[in-house]
């Protein structure tokens, strides 16, 4: 019986060596990405913190451009960093960070600056763009005011970056360093650094206009008031005299509390002048130990010892702060009982002092010119008292008529 042969045997394709990676290599990829992460870390960490400096700085800009200045010279492996505004027609350096004491002061001389001078700011904020020159000191179609600037700073590599706003130019984020062009990664870092440079623009433009608004609408709505009291006021005196034709004192009282109310006064007093004494006819807000003290002073003659009396011989709106400091006050006594500020406007008729209301307070607070307007306009209700037939015999106080 016949063998057969000897099976053959399967040939094996040999195996190619795999490659092992080399832990150098590696490791150095390890070290960029480590390297990028944690710069992209810190860039986030920072324009956060500027967000952070806008929301808390609603009415002024100036943290946040010195927060930008100074995250950028970091940031950007800078030496210096500038910020610039421009305002009208002309560019002012806002903030800066790392300048020397040379290169400040040649800034200071440059700017604030025209927006049309041949510079490197100007020429980016003018035309809305970025631009970044690598040899700045040897470049010949730098301006010669921009090449001696980097002089002064030793750099080389300028970055100009421009604040726009719907494509116009509101400043520039500036930053410089030694040599090499800045990466394309810094350069739209200092992009997000204008675009929030903008943002704080922006948001304190809107609040100072919604403040000033608010300010329009208090001020409109203090003015209704005020004109609603003086009206409520003055028909009150008025409704007082048609309601009493044969006695004026409930008319001098209705005096005396609408000029403390509208004058946010503490105190207020009606004086009667005869021609010869001053006489105390009416009062608000006085205690009794108050009282007191006037009706043992009053009726006396007028002298320039009182700011009432003032009113009264000047014919004329009398005002001091505080009596105290007054060397000319002769009512030592009312100081000694706390009183300061005191406001007195004369009551005339036909041109001549028939009296006048006095308002005072404890605090060495002035009355406003508002204030004063009031009390003017309540001595002008007073008029209507030639209505009141027994005004006459008031006036007649000591048996004299006013002169």
């Amino acid at each position: 019986m016949r063998r057969g042969g000897k099976p053959a045997k399967a040939k094996v394709e040999a195996k190619l060596p795999v490659a092992r990676k080399s832990p150098k290599n590696e490791g150095s990829r390890v070290r960029d990405l480590e390297k990028r992460l944690a710069e992209a870390l810190e860039q986030q960490t920072a324009t956060s913190e500027i967000l952070s400096v806008i929301a808390s700085s609603p009415t002024d800009v100036q943290p946040i451009f010195d927060a930008i200045v100074q995250s950028a010279v970091r940031l950007c492996d800078a030496v210096y960093s500038a910020a610039a505004r421009l305002e009208g027609d002309l560019i002012h350096l806002v903030a800066h960070h790392n300048w020397s004491d040379e290169g400040l002061a040649m800034a200071q001389r440059l700017f604030p600056m025209p927006a049309d001078r041949d510079h490197l700011t100007a020429r980016a904020i003018r035309e809305s763009r970025v631009i970044h020159v690598h040899h700045i000191q040897s470049d010949p179609t730098v301006p010669v005011t921009s090449r001696e600037l980097a002089v002064s700073q030793g750099y080389q590599t300028l970055l100009v970056v421009p604040m726009l706003r719907e494509g116009h130019a509101l400043g520039a984020i500036i930053v410089a360093k030694a040599e090499g062009p800045f990466s394309d990664e810094k350069v739209a870092l200092l992009q997000t650094f204008a675009d929030q440079a903008v943002i704080a623009i922006e948001n304190v433009r809107l609040f100072t206009e919604l403040q000033e608004k608010n300010r329009a609408l208090t001020d409109a709505h203090a003015q209704v008031s005020e004109a609603l009291e003086q009206q409520t006021a003055t028909s009150e005196i008025l409704r007082v005299i048609s309601s009493s034709p044969t006695d004026v004192q409930p008319v001098f009282d209705a005096i005396a509390a609408a000029a403390t109310t509208l004058c946010a006064a503490e105190h207020a007093g009606v004086f009667l002048f005869d021609g010869t004494l001053i006489h105390f006819a009416a009062h608000h807000g006085w205690t009794a130990k108050d009282l007191d003290a006037i009706r043992q002073t009053f009726p006396r003659p007028p002298g320039p010892g009182t700011v009432t009396a003032r009113a009264i011989l000047t014919r004329a709106v009398a005002h001091t702060a505080d009596i105290a400091a007054d060397p000319g006050y002769e009512l030592r006594g009312f100081v000694d009982e706390g009183f300061h500020a005191i406001l007195s406007v004369p009551m005339l008729r036909d041109g001549d002092p028939i009296g006048a209301i006095s308002v005072t307070r404890r605090e060495a607070v002035p009355f406003t010119d508002r204030q004063i307007l009031l009390a003017s306009r309540i001595r002008g209700s007073s008029g209507n008292l030639d209505d009141c037939a027994t005004y006459d015999a008031a006036l007649d106080i000591g048996g004299k008529r006013p002169r």
